[in-house]
């Protein structure tokens, strides 16, 4: 399909009988999960932005007890540290319950959908889209990292010494 070698890798070339169509629903629930996979993340940050702040009430206590505060540091112990976020969980049991009953048959799904379609070959849209858009022949415009003589770690220079 590419001359010379001058294209994307057979990872990223559309097996053969693929519709165009179904490049861009797979590329459209690809998008989907890397959503997902932020969402996650924020996911991530809210359980670890809680903890901090849930073990920076230690902090908040002694410093109330030290200033005489005694009720005070009493009633953030009693009240808030160490508090369920919702009923019955703390935000690790969110994050567990997301990947379990979300994230995971998400992913697999998508990698079910990848495997059966175009027999595994992940972002072919994107590799389309990338030969579309790149200029041939341009040192930085290469089809592959092994294309690019002058590219980091190839030990050549700008000047391709």
């Amino acid at each position: 399909m590419y001359e010379n070698g001058d294209g994307p890798d057979r990872d990223h070339q559309r097996p053969e009988g693929v519709t165009d169509s179904t490049v861009e629903a797979l590329g459209s629930l690809s998008k989907a999960l890397e959503t997902t996979e932020r969402a996650r993340g924020h996911l991530y940050a809210f359980h670890q932005l809680t903890g901090r702040a849930d073990l920076e009430l230690d902090r908040a206590v002694t410093l109330l007890r030290e200033s005489g505060h005694d009720r005070w540091a009493d009633r953030v112990e009693r009240e808030i540290l160490g508090r369920n976020v919702i009923p019955g969980h703390w935000t690790f049991q969110i994050v567990e319950e997301y990947d379990r009953t979300y994230y995971e048959p998400f992913r697999d799904v998508e990698r079910q959908a990848l495997a059966d379609l175009v027999d595994g070959r992940d972002h072919l849209y994107e590799a389309e889209m990338k030969e579309a858009r790149r200029t041939r022949g341009h040192p930085h415009h290469t089809a592959r990292g092994d294309d690019n003589p002058g590219a980091v770690g190839s030990g050549a220079g700008v000047d391709g010494g």
